[in-house]
């Protein structure tokens, strides 16, 4: 599955998050290690996808020069990516998932791709203790999502250049109120922002792979457990729209600039349907092929 010998992670300190390169199970000083490579300078991972190429060059040929005098002990993963520049997410892409949700047969002539959004800075969090319960939902639901970091502006793509647009990929869990999300009583029926913008719903970890160690990101396997048990067991093959048509569809709507985060839907086992939700203690487990496991554990509302 992995064409790449690397990742990019960012680990806890008591300084703050230390930008690391990873390679072997092992961490390295993102910024000793490009400077050997001759990209002096570059002390995080956002900073990288402002010249893409460049950083990609520099990253691999650090990969192949790693120093044991720049490791870096293990410790507490924050989100690899702090913080994208958008989050933009495609709502029921998979069709397992729409099935569920009470739209079996559906076919993909006639669904209209959409999204929604979370907040960057409050939504983003990496690995532990650190989903809060949004204030006052009773039904905590979860998601596992192929995320995809842009690497290079997207405008108008085609679907068949929209691929070179991508830099990375990561692990996500979007987290939803599914109570606050309904609103029967109103005109518009639903409200996203309510349902899905909430503080700590949108981990990602454990790191960044570089596009090039996911041959086939069409056909990967993603697992969720809570508590141990297993709720998601699907493909990348379920999606409705591709990885390609989202970024061609959404950089229609607006622009996708470097460091721009991409939640590409979801696979079946999601709590809604059986009225299973989480609660405050549980642990969730979120596993893509290739890339990793993100672990996290469900804090009281705040």
């Amino acid at each position: 599955m992995s064409t790449a010998s690397w990742g990019l992670a960012n680990i806890e300190t008591a300084g703050g998050a230390r930008a690391c390169i990873e390679a072997g199970g092992r961490l390295y000083d993102l910024q000793a290690a490009l400077a050997r490579a001759g990209l002096p300078g570059q002390s995080s991972v956002a900073g990288l996808f402002e010249n893409w190429d460049a950083s990609l060059a520099a990253l691999n040929a650090a990969a192949q020069a790693l120093n044991a005098a720049d490791e870096v002990p293990a410790g507490r993963r924050l989100a690899p990516l702090l913080y994208p520049g958008k989050i933009m997410c495609a709502g029921a892409n998979y069709f397992d998932h729409l099935a569920e949700m009470g739209m079996p047969g559906a076919k993909k002539a006639d669904q209209r791709l959409f999204f929604f959004m979370k907040p960057p800075r409050n939504a983003v969090v990496g690995e532990g203790a650190t989903v809060r319960m949004p204030i006052g939902t009773k039904a905590f639901d979860w998601e596992i999502e192929l995320a995809v970091v842009i690497g290079k502006r997207a405008r108008n793509v085609p679907v068949e250049t929209a691929m070179q647009h991508v830099a990375a990929y990561t692990v996500a869990i979007d987290f939803s109120a599914r109570d606050h999300n309904r609103a029967p009583e109103t005109f518009y029926k639903l409200d996203w922002v309510a349902g899905k913008a909430n503080d700590t719903c949108c981990p990602l970890g454990p790191r960044l792979v570089p596009a090039a160690a996911i041959r086939n990101p069409q056909d990967i396997g993603l697992k969720l457990a809570v508590n141990g048990v297993m709720k998601q067991d699907g493909r990348s093959t379920d999606m409705i729209f591709s990885i390609a048509e989202q970024i061609s569809i959404a950089s229609k709507i607006m622009t996708l600039d470097p460091g721009d985060l991409l939640l590409t839907g979801t696979p079946a086992g999601v709590g809604v349907p059986k009225q299973t939700f989480l609660k405050v203690g549980d642990r969730v487990d979120a596993e893509i092929e290739g890339i990793g496991m993100l672990s996290v554990e469900i804090l009281p509302e705040g």
